[in-house]
């Protein structure tokens, strides 16, 4: 069997969804950022354990709940509560946790992200995420958009699970992503401060997903008039367009990301107009 962690902040309209979705298990645990909504009502309703700790970064707070929490089982599926995991993957995870040998620790699944009740097949830029893992094997770095190295031997499966970004709106979407954008523009600032630490060989011929898109993504905050290239990108190369109007709204959106992240790079470290962290 597999243990679910799943890792909230406000969450009461997205939980029930999420936590229906991995009724199978019979040991899933709220990690909770103090929710000030019924985000612990919720979860204490559908009989989940219920832990909380107050948030100060996306990586320590997920390595808090992945090494902090007693889990009945060697295997952990991770979840935040937008997400859910249809069938045919809770089959495929159950074969997978019963034959993997010792010496794999994670699994690899596609996530599929939707708006306007499209999937975004061609929009969606990052597919692949580490989410079913052995917890003394894993460990998450990076502040923000963070990224999980992995002891030992990754697996990919077949089957997907489904996300849903925009399902409280898109001015929720935007308000979080200035937040990413304000962490994400200190970690630029701080690597132009420092010794540069990204690689043109491992961004491009790195084997491992994750560390592969760390150095592009290191690489990437470098280049100019970066909006326009993740534009150019998403509706040139990967055709973003195919996915109709919420994939061209979508590219939109992100390349308005991009350009938060330019525009607050020179007063990221502190500045009174920024608006506050949170998870």
């Amino acid at each position: 069997m597999t243990s679910v962690l799943i890792f909230t902040r406000n969450e009461e309209q997205d939980l029930p969804g999420c936590l229906a979705s991995v009724s199978w298990s019979d040991d899933v645990h709220v990690f909770d950022s103090f929710s000030t909504d019924r985000t612990a009502d919720v979860a204490i309703a559908f009989g989940a354990d219920f832990q909380q700790r107050k948030f100060d970064n996306y990586a320590s707070q997920k390595n808090a709940g992945l090494h902090g929490l007693k889990f009945r089982y060697d295997w952990v599926l991770l979840l935040d509560a937008d997400e859910r995991v249809p069938a045919p993957l809770t089959e495929e995870m159950k074969k997978f946790v019963t034959a993997a040998p010792g010496a794999v620790s994670a699994a690899r699944l596609r996530r599929r992200d939707f708006f306007m009740g499209t999937w975004l097949k061609h929009a969606q830029i990052s597919p692949f995420y580490i989410r079913l893992v052995r917890p003394q094997k894993a460990r998450f770095e990076r502040e923000v958009n963070e990224v999980m190295r992995i002891e030992g031997e990754i697996r990919d499966l077949d089957e997907p699970f489904d996300h849903f970004p925009f399902s409280k709106g898109v001015r929720h979407w935007m308000d979080k992503h200035n937040s990413y954008s304000t962490m994400e523009a200190k970690i630029a600032f701080d690597s132009q401060v420092s010794v540069p630490r990204y690689s043109l060989k491992r961004a491009i011929f790195e084997r491992d997903f994750h560390q592969r898109k760390y150095h592009q993504k290191g690489l990437f905050a470098k280049l100019p008039l970066r909006p326009l290239i993740k534009c150019a990108y998403m509706m040139v190369v990967r055709h973003a367009f195919l996915d109709g109007r919420a994939g061209v709204a979508y590219a939109v959106l992100q390349s308005v990301y991009e350009y938060l992240i330019v525009l607050k790079v020179p007063a990221a470290p502190s500045s009174p107009f920024m608006p506050p962290i949170s998870a």
